[in-house]
């Protein structure tokens, strides 16, 4: 009955044209407010999910770490443990160190991982190589895969460079000499296989190599690793294998999901997302003024056909109900057809790229697009509660106008 009424004041002529023009004028703003903050929100989304697909290259679906320290113990029947898993697809033992690189005269501080043969089933690094080949060489002659950047740096070609390189690395319990520090380094040579190229933070800091060097060069024991990181059959299901493990192997163990091993960049992604959020829905707050003075013109407009409602038994509650449905209707119109224009304009940038992105060194040219439903939720939530405080005050003034029905 509400909006019966509410669609009625919609659609009837006023016999001032300036209600008209302020009614569509509000409709206009919630358009476009609905259809800039999911557009918006959806682009975020694109790269949220880009930066993620860039990250997943080195960041396992978990990962379990010492609760204290650099170095933990995983005995072999906790590694076959671990393997009994269901739900564990995969897992590669890692150990990882700061290390000081040197060709030459040219030097670079890199951290140097180095993995076993599973790695590259808990992660897509082979499918990073930039130049050269996937190789990690063994113990005795090892080889490693540098970070385009560490390769800029270090000043060589990584997939032809004959001479090896050395790597200076802290001995483990080794203190600090000050009259001769070289003594608490220990030095290996390495060769060179290629290059990889994954994302900028990672291209410029890191230096993969085989297992078995590492932990020579670190001196550890058949038991000790730095890290164990686990490819999932369901990586949607982090959450739950992370406690499952977290109880297996307890408290002197971190069982971290992927968005942990990397909470900041994932923390401000979102911050990101939510200031823009905000300042899109100031948007909607403009709506909200064009909508007051088009429902408050309408009150004015229909005071006879309230003071009739009245008359007929019409209760408070009711007056003010048809009027707040006047307030949802209009912004109902807006923010349905904001959607459309949304989905319009997001089918067309995936379809056509209409927008790209200047500069030739991103991974994409254009300006990604994912929708999600939540997002549309949010956007018609906002939509719902700023119609419903911007028609509160007509709603009262019209449920407060007095019953005078001679003129």
């Amino acid at each position: 009955m509400n909006f019966l009424f509410a669609w009625r004041y919609f659609r009837s002529k006023k016999t001032t044209n300036a209600i008209n023009i302020i009614a569509w004028v509000s409709v206009a703003a919630v358009l476009v407010g609905t259809a800039s903050l999911i557009v918006v929100l959806s682009v975020f989304n694109g790269f949220e999910d880009l930066v993620k697909s860039l990250y997943a290259t080195y960041y396992t679906d978990l990962k379990i770490v010492p609760a204290e320290g650099k170095v933990l113990q995983l005995t072999d029947s906790q590694r076959r443990q671990l393997a009994g898993v269901a739900g564990v697809r995969s897992f590669s033992l890692v150990t990882e160190e700061k290390a000081l690189m040197k060709n030459g005269e040219a030097q670079a501080i890199v951290y140097l991982k180095g993995v076993d043969s599973a790695y590259t089933k808990v992660s897509t690094i082979d499918k990073a190589v930039k130049s050269g080949s996937y190789e990690l060489g063994d113990a005795d002659k090892p080889l490693a895969m540098l970070g385009v950047g560490v390769e800029n740096v270090l000043r060589l070609y990584s997939d032809r460079e004959i001479l090896p390189l050395t790597v200076y690395i802290p001995r483990r319990g080794a203190g600090v000499d000050l009259a001769d520090p070289m003594q608490s380094l220990r030095a290996e040579n390495i060769y060179t296989a290629g290059s990889l190229a994954i994302q900028q933070e990672f291209d410029n800091q890191y230096v993969i190599t085989n297992l078995a060097f590492m932990k020579r060069l670190m001196d550890l024991s058949p038991d000790e690793f730095s890290a164990v990181e686990i490819a999932l059959n369901k990586p949607d299901d982090a959450a739950k294998m992370q406690q499952l493990l977290q109880q297996k192997f307890g408290k002197q163990y971190k069982v971290l999901t992927r968005f942990e091993q990397n909470q900041s960049l994932y923390s401000v992604m979102q911050l990101e997302k939510w200031v823009i959020y905000c300042l899109l829905s100031l948007i909607l707050v403009v709506a909200a003024f064009t909508m007051i003075g088009s429902l408050t013109m309408l009150v004015l407009e229909k005071q006879k056909d309230i003071q009739v409602l009245k008359a007929l038994g019409a209760s408070k509650k009711r007056i003010q109900a048809i009027f707040v449905s006047e307030g949802f209707l209009l912004a109902g119109v807006g923010a349905l057809s904001g959607c459309l224009l949304a989905l319009l304009i997001g089918w067309a940038q995936m379809r056509y790229k209409l927008v790209k992105l200047q500069g030739e060194s991103f991974v994409i040219d254009h300006y990604p697009v994912k929708f999600m439903a939540k997002d549309f939720l949010l956007v018609l939530g906002t939509v719902v509660l700023v119609s419903f405080l911007a028609a509160w005050m007509p709603a009262r003034k019209a449920a407060g106008e007095q019953i005078e029905l001679k003129s």
